[in-house]
């Protein structure tokens, strides 16, 4: 399982420079909360030096994403526009201590919406709208650019740390060939380059879909019920609260008893003070349960000790899904992982 670092931890539950900036006169906006995950980011540029004086973020997403947000706008204050645009999504990761391999695209997004804040600023047009070689990713709205951009900046070489770095191929696979095309050709490009050995770079076929597949995606249990949810979608309406809740980063849900609203800070407090009432139970006939992450609705959990390859561990996670819908009132999904 992967150990969080403090820094994350701190960036997420205290969360630098969350909230809208009034002055900002470079707005870059990446993403899209239909796909999970969602940035705007706001910075205020001195018109004659072109330094960054004030950056602010909105964000919907995960932690992990909450953390790279507030990073980003840590490290960019005080940069010129051409220093902050030689900024990578591995600084950004490098900053906070590092991030777990499938939370990478992160950080790419936070470095995403730099670029379109800067081209915002200068009055060009930059978008992830699917103008650079055409939609590859259907399920998260990822196309060729970003694809390319993500190899090349981080010498990526197979189609597993597309995913991670992109979100590209995680959700049906689909399209698992136009991920391949986009990856070789970059690698090839790069051997050219001499930025890659000739080993390295990615062949076509060398990686069968259908092992990615099973190796990424758990089998998970059966959907929970589908309860009266009402997201506030609107991008906009995210409207800042007071430090240091994260509440200012993160979409608020409007959820039925017995939680009214929760922020996201909030619904992971209460999934792990859940859990931790669960653990017990667990414990007496040598098993455990704990939390690795919460990526939306979806409850991400490490099963130990007897649990660990017993028939009865589906039933198991059933009861804590249960469990953990009940006490939220949200239609949470618990997934395991190994």
């Amino acid at each position: 399982m992967w150990d969080y670092t403090d820094k994350v931890k701190d960036y997420f539950f205290n969360p630098k420079n969350a909230g809208v900036l009034e002055t900002a006169n470079a707005v870059g906006e990446v993403g899209a909360i239909s796909c999970g995950d969602a940035l705007k980011l706001m910075m205020r540029v001195d018109p004659e030096t072109e330094v960054i004086e004030a950056a602010t973020f909105q964000t919907f997403g995960c932690g992990s994403a909450i953390a790279s947000s507030s990073a980003l706008t840590e490290i960019i204050v005080g940069k010129t526009l051409g220093e902050a645009l030689q900024i990578s999504n591995q600084d950004i990761a490098d900053f906070l201590g590092g991030l777990p391999p499938e939370k990478m695209h992160c950080s790419v997004m936070g470095y995403e919406a730099l670029q379109a804040a800067v081209a915002n600023f200068r009055g060009e047009t930059w978008s992830d709208d699917h103008e650079e070689g055409g939609l590859v990713c259907k399920c998260f709205g990822v196309d060729e650019g970003m694809i390319e951009r993500a190899v090349r900046a981080n010498k990526l070489t197979t189609p597993e740390q597309v995913t991670n770095f992109t979100k590209a191929g995680g959700g049906c696979l689909t399209c698992f060939e136009g991920i391949e095309a986009v990856l070789a050709r970059v690698n090839e490009e790069l051997v050219a380059e001499g930025l890659l050995s000739f080993d390295e770079a990615y062949r076509i076929g060398s990686v069968d879909p259908r092992a990615l597949k099973q190796k990424a995606r758990p089998k998970a249990p059966p959907a929970p019920p589908k309860l009266d949810i009402k997201p506030l979608i609107a991008f906009e309406t995210l409207a800042p609260v007071p430090a240091p809740a994260a509440a200012a980063a993160t979409a608020v849900l409007e959820a039925p008893a017995p939680v009214a609203r929760l922020t996201t800070v909030q619904k992971i407090r209460l999934i792990e003070e859940t859990l931790e009432e669960i653990r017990p139970f667990l414990k007496q006939d040598g098993g455990d349960c704990e939390l690795v992450d919460v990526d939306g609705n979806n409850v991400i959990v490490k099963l130990a000790g007897a649990c660990v390859g017993c028939q009865m561990a589906s039933v198991t996670v059933n009861g804590v899904q249960e469990k953990l819908i009940a006490k939220t009132g949200l239609p949470l999904r618990v997934i395991p992982v190994k």
